[in-house]
């Protein structure tokens, strides 16, 4: 399927750049825990390891949600029978569906406000809103992958009327 594919490419890309911005972030933690030994600390350290983790979480979210890696809960619905998972696992992704791509398109809303009037952090001056556009696309790739496992639900194997 194609969708899938090109779902899986964003998922990859994500997985890279939060990859990336995890090293990026404990090497300038490390480095800036040792120089601070020396009495010279990385000035601004904390605000980019801030915008670092945004970007981290952000890029795990999709790949997370694929591999089902999250925590669940199953007490209960593992004595369901199937098909009564199944409806459940319709409802809950149909649900997280609308939910994260409220989340994302809100977070897209707050980017372009920031964007708007400019806003830049407080020690190092960087505009915030390249970090907030990329935690909204991990959230938009999350919603991606949800509807995917939505549609495996409903049509399993890729059997698609």
């Amino acid at each position: 399927m194609g969708l899938e594919r090109f779902s899986a490419g964003l998922r990859k890309i994500l997985m890279v750049a939060g990859g990336v911005s995890l090293l990026a972030l404990t090497l300038l933690a490390t480095a800036n825990v040792a120089l601070r030994i020396l009495r010279v600390p990385v000035g601004g350290a904390y605000e980019i390891v801030s915008f670092l983790g945004a970007i981290v979480t952000a890029g795990a979210l999709g790949f997370t949600q694929k591999r089902k890696d999250h925590i669940v809960v199953d007490i209960l619905s593992d004595r369901f029978p199937v098909p009564v998972k199944r409806a459940l696992d319709r409802v809950s992704y149909a649900i997280m569906f609308v939910l994260f791509s409220i989340v994302s398109w809100q977070t897209f809303v707050y980017g372009m406000r920031l964007l708007a009037t400019g806003e830049l952090s407080e020690t190092l001056r960087i505009a915030y809103y390249p970090f907030v556009f990329g935690v909204c696309l991990g959230f938009a790739v999350l919603a991606l992958t949800i509807l995917l496992d939505l549609v495996e639900t409903v049509w399993p194997g890729g059997e698609r009327p």
